[in-house]
C-alpha cells in the first residue's frame, strides 16, 4: 500500500536528514503502521542523522520555551507550525507554534517542529535541543 507523506514533513526530512537516513525517514513515516519507528527514535536522534551545516546551537540565555519562540521567529516562523514527534498529541499535525513550544521544550520529547518547510526547523529531545536552519 502506498501512503502520501506531508509536504511539510517531506520539505523538512530532504532539507535536514543526510542523505544516508533519508531515504528510511521519508519511506517509514507516512507508513501509519511503521511511522513510530522513526518518531520513537527521535527522543535520541544521532546527531549524525542532521546536516551538520544546518545545526544552530541555541544560546542558553534562550533556551526556554520563550526564548526559543523569540528565536525561531526572528528566524521568520509564522503562527503556525508542523510537528513531527514521539507524543502522538502532536505528531502529524499543524499547531500554534508558541503553544506546541510551550508544552514540549523540557519534557525530552523526541520532536521535530517544522517552522518554514525545508528552511527552519527545532529539534527538542532527551538529548538536548537545538535549531535547523537553510
Amino acid at each position: 500500500m502506498s501512503y502520501t507523506l506531508a509536504p511539510h514533513e517531506e520539505a523538512a526530512i530532504r532539507a535536514f536528514v543526510v542523505k544516508e537516513r533519508r531515504e528510511r525517514f521519508l519511506e517509514l513515516l507516512p507508513d501509519p503502521k511503521q511511522r513510530h519507528k522513526i518518531t520513537a527514535s527521535l527522543a535520541h536522534p544521532n546527531p549524525a542523522w542532521f546536516d551538520s551545516r544546518c545545526v544552530k546551537p541555541i544560546p542558553p540565555a534562550h533556551s526556554g520555551a520563550a526564548g526559543i519562540s523569540k528565536l525561531l521567529h526572528a528566524k521568520g516562523a509564522g503562527k503556525s507550525c508542523w510537528v513531527i514527534s514521539e507524543d502522538r498529541r502532536f505528531d502529524g499535525r499543524e499547531l500554534a507554534l508558541d503553544s506546541v513550544l510551550s508544552e514540549l521544550v523540557g519534557y525530552g520529547m523526541g520532536t521535530i517542529v517544522s517552522c518554514i518547510a525545508g528552511k527552519l526547523a527545532f529539534v527538542e529531545s532527551e538529548d538536548g535541543r537545538f535549531i535547523l536552519e537553510k
